[in-house]
């Protein structure tokens, strides 16, 4: 009976030490899925709720009216989207055939001021972007700029840069300079060896900085609103309005809508960035 109460009393101590284990750590897991999953579910909620009156902590009424609103042909909801994505497609386009010659100069060519050349590119993010955007809006206009996609692209791409530089000038430092060599020594230029080795070895770095090129601009709202409103509506835009008015529904829908490329394109940018790639960037 003794050994029986001892093997009792270390199952029992044995079962402490796990909820002791267990019990912070589960509590710690709960509250960072509930910060990260409960303003989706609002979200969700708010985008089925047709009728949602306080105190009630549910809608008393759910339906897909709001949907429909947002997806019929005549709504504004996806002829924002559309402009949006162009916008985007077209930012990326720019911030790549500015970064990908940028990178490799900044990688390979041994450049004396390189580390200030990366930080000017940073420079975009250190200053708070009221204050940046009223700027250039007043500087656009002496141009025509404002209320224009082209207008809007390039304030997009001053943000995007920082993305497409640093993270393009890391996937190159990775690419090791022999690979380069050995192919100028059976032959090849140096655009050739560029082409045919340098580039698609980079090439998983380089579309993961369009991935994030094309997101930041995809989701960007307070550029878009002091250069592109109200001619250039995007997505962002009709988000904030419906929200301002009070249409949660609406609003609702329309940041689920955004959130879908989010989610697939970061997904790409888990496939394709490489922990040496990472390892790269700033060196």
């Amino acid at each position: 009976m003794g050994v029986a109460a001892a093997d009792r009393a270390g199952e029992g101590r044995v079962t402490r030490a796990s909820i002791a284990w267990w019990l912070p750590r589960g509590l710690l897991l709960g509250a960072f899925a509930f910060f990260v999953f409960g303003p989706l579910v609002n979200l969700v909620l708010w985008s089925v709720a047709e009728a949602w009156f306080w105190p009630n902590r549910l809608p008393s009424q759910y339906g897909f009216r709001f949907w429909e609103r947002v997806f019929r042909p005549e709504g504004q909801a996806m002829e924002s989207l559309w402009l949006s994505i162009w916008i985007a497609a077209l930012t990326t386009a720019l911030c790549l055939a500015v970064s990908i010659p940028a990178a490799w100069a900044l990688a390979k060519a041994r450049l004396r001021w390189r580390a200030a050349i990366l930080l000017v590119f940073l420079l975009p993010q250190a200053f708070p972007n009221l204050p940046v955007y009223i700027n250039i809006a007043r500087v656009f206009f002496g141009f025509d700029l404002n209320g224009t996609v082209l207008g809007v692209v390039l304030v997009h791409a001053a943000h995007g840069l920082v993305y497409s530089i640093w993270i393009a000038t890391a996937a190159f430092s990775a690419i090791d300079d022999d690979l380069e060599l050995a192919a100028r020594n059976i032959g090849a230029s140096g655009i050739t060896a560029f082409r045919t080795v340098t580039l698609p070895l980079a090439a998983p770095g380089i579309a993961a900085s369009a991935v994030f090129v094309f997101l930041e601009s995809l989701d960007e709202f307070t550029a878009s609103y002091f250069v592109g409103a109200p001619e250039v509506r995007t997505l962002p835009l009709l988000l904030f309005s419906a929200a301002a008015g009070g249409n949660m529904q609406i609003a609702a829908i329309t940041a689920l809508i955004l959130l879908v490329p989010s989610v697939l394109f970061m997904l790409l940018v888990e496939r394709f960035l490489r922990a040496e790639v990472l390892a790269k960037v700033g060196k």
